[in-house]
């Protein structure tokens, strides 16, 4: 899966900003490359799980199809630990067919890493980061 260094970067300031609470929101991808964020208020503003806020994740969905866009991802911080999904993580996978990214800001570097979660089973995905000129 291919992600610009831009979309990975305000990931990253999202979280940041948001820390102590996990921050949350969608990816949206043209042509298998993530180009966009769609950052949502975490309505359960807590440090160890997000909801997104249903208005905000309509217009994003709306968004997306207007400009082309696949939503392929969901994206959440850990503040506090690993870039590993947890178990309300994977018991909260409700969609097959959308990617889960998982940004730490544990330890002295943040990690981003990206997961398939299926029916339980996680596989990670790998990710290549690309120029924002490639786009």
């Amino acid at each position: 899966m291919k992600i610009t260094r831009k979309v990975i970067k305000e990931i990253v300031e999202q979280a940041k900003k948001e820390a102590p609470l996990e921050a949350c929101g969608y990816l949206g991808a043209k042509d298998g490359i993530i180009t966009k964020i769609y950052a949502l208020t975490n309505i359960d503003k807590s440090n160890e799980h997000f909801s997104f806020e249903p208005k905000e994740q309509f217009l994003a969905v709306k968004d997306a199809r207007a400009q082309g866009l696949e939503i392929c991802a969901v994206y959440h911080s850990h503040p506090a630990s690993p870039a590993r999904p947890s178990e309300e993580d994977i018991k909260l996978a409700y969609d097959p067919d959308k990617s889960y990214f998982i940004i730490s800001l544990a330890g002295s570097n943040e990690e981003l890493r990206a997961f398939s979660i299926k029916s339980g089973v996680v596989t990670e995905i790998n990710l290549e980061v690309i120029d924002d000129q490639r786009v």
